[in-house]
């Protein structure tokens, strides 16, 4: 084993009271990429902090290239070749690629003037190091979020970077983007630079990473090499529940369809889209992004009203072009991204809930307060949605949680159809465990579920049936059961 490049020992660290990290212990390697595993709130966010010198620790020691710190301040963790490739990316839109790039060397060297030229070269040499193509004087706005995410991988490689740490990477990437991220990845390694793999996908954990440590609850739970994982030992340490990859979806009993299209389409997205959901079926929808996948599930809902074709409800043909038509006939839309379509963050999670059926908590026009809460707190009860006070903020929730005050918010309108759209995405894997259950249980009482996914387990866990789109047509229709994983995704890809 070479020289450990960063070690933590015994970190401790509270906020006001709540014991975020206790008594941590990590160690990091050159050339090698390290899953740091757990359930959303259970830690990694503050080691993250902590690493980056972002976080001071309340007691504990770090060392860094052989240093011992008892805490260490952002720039002498840069100094020392830690770099971050956060979600968001932290670049700037309005900036061209290269001066995404090289700005960091400017500021670094304290430059008050700065050429193009050399400017361009820095950033040319920092993506050829990393094997990408992306035009330097494009604007980073304009860019898909793969390639935003290669330019900051570019930019955090130029400060003689030891250890890059990439916090849930491959969140808003499409498989055959995640494939060519885990290209550079594996690039990365070979050239001795270590990195800190964050993820809640189990497939991912287990294809890139060499080593995995589990946090649960702020402490170290297990170490080891991932060789010595599968997916049922992941998922046992990080939640403490046993994994079950069996499909979950019951047969149901095809009577009136409770919805049915008829060569439904809307230029430029989809086209000749015919198919029915019946009460109490989770029907799958499988497709890559670009597929028509959430063009057409926002036609339904009459976000994105269709132009052609025609939707039945119970047998009667109705036109859906608004959110407000597709509330009134029984309609509810969980969207893909919850933080920007679903939820208002800086407001309270009573609200969120409450938002779609607020003439169920009003009284003579008026909002009742008292009412609302009780409404709330019901929702968070049985939904188990982990939460002191409904009152808080819902940004203070973690992702699943976050989804699950989605879901009530729909719920609460007591749907017939439900269209959730990669309900699951952001979450970690005992809240996805959760959300399959509770659609299991949503379909039992007789509503009709459409699941859109990419995600191959999801669909074959979720659904007897399903169908898969590529290009805005309807390619098949598929058994569930004639499926793995892999096969799944080889069809879903070919």
């Amino acid at each position: 084993m070479p020289e450990c490049l960063l070690e933590l020992r015994g970190i401790y660290k509270s906020f006001g009271g709540v014991k975020a990290l206790q008594d941590i212990n990590l160690k990091v390697y050159p050339g090698e990429v390290l899953c740091l595993a757990g359930e959303n709130g259970c830690g990694k966010s503050t080691m993250i902090k902590i690493i980056s010198g972002f976080y001071t620790p309340d007691s504990g020691s770090i060392i860094l290239n052989g240093t011992e710190y008892d805490h260490m301040e952002l720039r002498e963790a840069i100094k020392g070749g830690i770099q971050v490739v956060y979600q968001d990316f932290s670049i700037f839109p309005n900036l061209t690629v290269y001066e995404n790039i090289a700005v960091n060397t400017m500021v670094v060297q304290r430059r008050k003037i700065v050429k193009k030229k050399e400017m361009k070269e820095i950033a040319k040499g920092a993506l050829a190091r990393i094997g990408a193509d992306i035009p330097l004087g494009e604007t980073v706005g304009n860019l898909s979020v793969a390639n935003k995410q290669l330019v900051a991988i570019a930019r955090a490689i130029l400060n003689d970077s030891k250890i890059i740490i990439f916090d849930e990477p491959t969140s808003a990437l499409t498989n055959k983007e995640t494939k060519e991220l885990f290209r550079v990845i594996r690039g990365l390694r070979e050239s001795g630079i270590a990195c800190i793999f964050v993820s809640h996908k189990l497939d991912e954990m287990l294809d890139i990473c060499d080593r995995v440590s589990v946090i649960s609850n702020g402490k170290n739970v297990i170490d080891g090499d991932m060789k010595d994982f599968d997916k049922k030992k992941l998922v046992y340490y990080m939640t403490g529940k046993e994994y079950n990859d069996r499909s979950l979806a019951s047969d149901v009993e095809k009577t009136e369809p409770v919805l049915e299209l008829d060569n439904l389409g809307l230029t430029g997205f989809f086209r000749n889209i015919s198919f029915c959901v019946y009460p109490g079926e989770v029907l799958g929808i499988t497709g890559l992004l670009g597929s028509g996948r959430t063009e057409l599930a926002k036609a339904i809902y009459g976000l994105m009203p269709a132009d052609s074709g025609q939707i039945k409800i119970k047998g009667k043909p109705v036109e859906i072009r608004s959110a407000t038509q597709g509330l009134m006939h029984h309609i509810a839309y969980v969207p893909e991204d919850r933080l920007t379509e679903a939820l208002f963050m800086e407001q309270s999670i009573t609200r969120n809930i409450v938002i779609e059926s607020m003439g169920d908590v009003s009284a003579r026009g008026i909002f009742d307060t008292q009412k609302a809460h009780k409404s709330a707190l019901d929702w968070v009860k049985q939904l188990r949605i982990k939460t002191d006070e409904p009152a808080n903020k819902v940004s203070t929730l973690s992702g699943g949680n976050q989804q699950k005050v989605v879901l009530s918010k729909c719920l609460m309108t007591k749907p017939e159809i439900l269209i959730l759209n990669c309900p699951t995405v952001g979450v970690d894997i005992g809240s996805k465990m959760d959300i399959s259950i509770l659609i299991q249980d949503i379909a039992k009482q007789g509503v009709a579920v459409i699941l859109i996914s990419d995600d191959s387990n999801e669909i074959l866990t979720n659904c007897r049936r399903f169908l898969m789109i590529k290009n805005g047509e309807i390619q098949n229709e598929y058994n569930s059961e004639e499926f793995t994983e892999s096969s799944l995704y080889s069809e879903l890809i070919r």
